[in-house]
């Protein structure tokens, strides 16, 4: 029962300072979807290693998490390899 959990990648100013700063991605995910969910999407899809997973809703109704990738794993590595920045 394989779900498409990651819609999209979230961009904005605030995320590229989380990539080079935080090393956390962004994403915009199914509003149904658990952590544990995002957590195995993200290193299924990406082939990295995920630290930590948050989510809130924003005010639109989706659901954004904010995915920390362990520290061998660079985020800006992945955003510059599909092609965000």
């Amino acid at each position: 029962m394989k779900r498409d959990i990651i819609i999209r990648i979230h961009m904005s100013e605030k995320a590229k300072r989380l990539i080079e700063e935080e090393n956390t991605l962004t994403l915009i995910v199914r509003r149904d979807s658990t952590k544990p969910e995002i957590k195995k999407a993200v290193e299924e899809t990406y082939g990295v290693k995920v630290a930590k997973v948050r989510t809130l809703i924003t005010p639109r109704g989706e659901k954004k998490a904010y995915v920390r990738l362990e520290k061998e794993h660079e985020a800006s590595e992945l955003a510059t390899r599909l092609g965000l920045i």
